[in-house]
């Protein structure tokens, strides 16, 4: 079921115009950082079907910080300094990891959300593993289409869900 439902939200994001829905959602997520008082936010650097946070930056100045694949889970570092290609094509920092309990929010990407806070991402498991052990004041935060916002999506005993999504039409949160 999962495998057809990301083949599903694939084709979607195929139709979408990611650019523009970044900058409107970015803005949105803007304000919710600014009513939460978010002072140190991980982000993500963005595969090319996927919706780009990194107009927050221009937004919201604070801290950002970016994961990094280690081993089975995912490290935080901060946004600074250069970037190099890791697994999966994804752009990552060099700078050294810090701990994750520095953060106040986190931006978590996925193909398609619910409006639960499930999650569908690409299967690997990185983010359900780090998402589990944050602590509970960390809010965590999804960028979806509202074209990928599905009324409920399969879920299994590891995944976690996310507290707030943000679509290019605003924030709702569980």
């Amino acid at each position: 079921m999962k495998a057809e439902l990301r083949a599903w939200a694939k084709a979607v994001r195929k139709g979408l115009d990611l650019a523009g829905l970044s900058q409107r959602v970015a803005s949105h997520l803007a304000r919710l950082l600014e009513a939460e008082g978010a002072r140190h936010v991980l982000l993500y650097h963005p595969l090319p079907h996927e919706l780009d946070p990194r107009p927050l930056v221009d937004l919201y100045p604070v801290r950002y910080y970016l994961p990094k694949v280690a081993g089975e889970g995912l490290s935080v570092h901060p946004w600074e300094g250069p970037l190099a290609p890791g697994p999966f094509g994804l752009l990552e920092p060099t700078s050294p990891p810090v701990d994750p309990g520095v953060l106040d929010l986190v931006v978590v990407p996925g193909l398609a959300f619910d409006r639960t806070g499930r999650r569908l991402g690409h299967g690997k498991g990185y983010y359900d593993r780090f998402l589990k052990d944050l602590p509970p004041r960390v809010l965590t935060v999804g960028l979806v289409p509202r074209a990928l916002v599905l009324e409920a999506l399969p879920e299994d005993p590891w995944d976690v869900r996310v507290r707030c999504l943000v679509t290019e039409e605003g924030v709702w949160c569980t």
